[in-house]
């Protein structure tokens, strides 16, 4: 499982980021599931429209051919498509607002290294991580509460994951820290603001996370499958 993003397999073949290791039932599971159910139901997505990435390339590959690990709890989070809103100051809204209760784990979209661990007025708490070919995810708006508070006094636990630190390498479906209100979130609710980059300059991230979301979805699904079978045995 220690592929890398961007790995340099051939144009052809779409590169998949790989997210934690499935048990081994689960992995039957996902072989089994649709010979045995059929096609499987369709997966809601949040709605928004599908931007066109195939005009960004990374290592001369679409950027739209990357599929990354969705970065939180998929059951617990909304989103939309907000890339170019309008936001205070005349700024325009450069990532997804990722929507899900405080202190829910944030995971890392890819395989990386940690290069920005920050707190500012706007942003809160947030980490970068830079992945090969270029490109970068931000985290912003982690959490900065105790549990059960919004005193702005987290335990530094509360923020980030085991081991966080500038320089740590992080795979792909790790735990990097934890959803908050830090930044001028404290009125828009819990949420992380995603942002991700291509040599320094913003994408909309969105129809990448929305594919993202839809396999951690149907992961969910197995995995609760999986859960029951366990109960029969």
């Amino acid at each position: 499982m220690a592929r890398i993003l961007l790995d340099g397999s051939p144009p052809t073949t779409t590169r998949i980021l790989p997210m934690r290791a499935l048990p081994p039932r689960i992995s039957i599971l996902v072989v089994l599931v649709p010979l045995i159910l059929g096609a499987a139901a369709p997966v809601p997505v949040p709605a928004g429209p599908t931007a066109r990435l195939d005009d960004i390339t990374v290592e001369a590959r679409p950027i739209s051919q990357i599929a990354l690990a969705f970065p939180q709890d998929a059951e617990v989070t909304h989103f939309d498509d907000t890339w170019g809103h309008a936001r205070s100051g005349g700024r325009r809204h450069k990532g997804s607002d990722l929507m899900a209760p405080k202190h829910t784990p944030v995971y890392a979209v890819a395989d990386g290294v940690v290069s920005i661990m920050r707190t500012s007025g706007m942003a809160g708490n947030w980490i970068g991580i830079e992945h090969a070919g270029g490109v970068e995810s931000w985290y912003m708006h982690l959490n900065n509460d105790s549990h059960g508070t919004d005193n702005g006094r987290a335990d530094p636990a509360d923020v980030y994951g085991p081991g966080i630190e500038v320089g740590a390498f992080v795979s792909a479906g790790q735990l990097i820290g934890y959803v908050g209100d830090s930044g001028n979130a404290e009125r828009s609710g819990s949420h992380t603001h995603f942002e991700l980059r291509v040599d320094g300059r913003a994408i909309d991230p969105y129809p990448l996370l929305a594919k993202a979301f839809e396999r951690a979805i149907e992961i969910a699904r197995l995995s609760r499958l999986a859960a029951l079978i366990e109960q029969v045995d």
